[in-house]
C-alpha cells in the first residue's frame, strides 16, 4: 500500500468568550493531536480567522462585539474555511440563520465533547481536509481500512462501500470498543435528529454487516442506545 507520512495536526480555530471552554477544550484536542487556537471576542476572531491558516472554525453565536452570525457572513465574503456553529440557544430559526450563512455543521451548548470531535472530523472529510498519514491503515482480521484513502478491503478483495457507508463505518472505528449512541450518529452523518421511528440508520448498519462481516460479528447492536465496533485493530500498517 505505499508508505504514507506522519500526519501534520489538524488546526482549529475557537472563537468563544468562555475563557474556562476554550481552555478544555484545547487540551482535550491536544490529546487528538488537533492544535487548538482560541479566540474570545468577535473582532478579534474574525482577524484571526482571515489571517490565519486553519482546517475549520468552531464558532459561537453569542459573541461580544461581533456575534456569530454577523461574523461567518463577513467570513464567508472573503474565505472559504469549513465553520461548525456553537449556541446555547436551541429553537429552530437560530439553526436555520446559521446554516443559511454559511454553517457546515451546527451545534447546541451544552455538548460532549467527543460530539464536537466528530461532527469535526465528519465536515473535514467532506471538505476533503482531513489526512491521517501513518494512522491511515487498520487492520481487523481479514478486512483493512484505509481511512485516507477511504478503501476497504476483506481477504485481499475490494469492498464497494457508499460514502455514507464509509462514513459511519470511520467513526465506529474511531471510537472502537465504545458504545456510540444512535442520535449522534444520525446527527453526525445523517444531518438530522433520529426519531422513534426512523430506520435508516438501522439499514445502513445492515448493508456494512453484509459486506463486511463473515463468520464473526464486527458491529454490535447495543438495544436502545447505538452501535459498537468490536474488534480490536490487528496492526496499524
Amino acid at each position: 500500500m505505499g508508505d504514507f507520512e506522519k500526519r501534520t495536526a489538524v488546526s482549529l480555530l475557537l472563537i468563544d468568550d468562555d475563557a474556562e471552554l476554550c481552555a478544555m477544550m484545547k487540551e482535550f484536542f491536544s490529546e487528538s493531536d488537533f492544535r487548538l487556537d482560541c479566540a474570545y471576542n468577535g473582532r478579534d476572531g474574525l482577524t484571526r480567522a482571515l489571517e490565519g491558516a486553519y482546517d475549520l472554525i468552531v464558532l459561537d453565536v453569542m459573541l461580544p462585539g461581533v456575534n456569530g452570525f454577523m461574523l461567518l457572513q463577513q467570513l464567508r465574503k472573503r474565505k472559504e474555511v469549513p465553520v461548525i456553529m456553537l449556541t446555547a440557544r436551541i429553537n429552530r430559526h437560530d439553526r436555520i440563520l446559521g446554516l443559511d450563512a454559511g454553517a457546515d455543521d451546527y451545534l447546541a451548548k451544552p455538548f460532549d465533547p467527543d460530539e464536537l470531535l466528530a461532527r469535526i472530523r465528519a465536515v473535514l472529510r467532506r471538505a476533503g481536509r482531513l489526512e491521517y498519514g501513518a494512522d491511515a491503515m487498520k487492520l481487523f482480521g481479514d478486512i483493512q481500512v484505509n481511512l485516507q484513502t477511504r478503501e476497504v478491503w476483506r481477504a485481499g478483495h475490494t469492498v464497494e462501500l457508499t460514502a455514507l457507508e464509509f462514513d459511519i463505518l470511520s467513526l465506529l472505528i474511531r471510537f472502537a470498543g465504545r458504545v456510540v449512541p444512535r442520535d449522534e450518529i444520525t446527527e453526525a452523518l445523517l444531518e438530522r435528529q433520529a426519531t422513534p421511528y426512523d430506520r435508516a440508520l438501522d439499514v445502513h448498519i445492515s448493508h456494512l454487516r453484509r459486506k463486511l462481516e463473515s463468520g464473526h460479528s464486527l458491529i454490535r447492536t447495543v438495544r436502545g442506545v447505538g452501535y459498537v465496533f468490536t474488534a480490536e485493530p490487528a496492526q496499524t500498517i
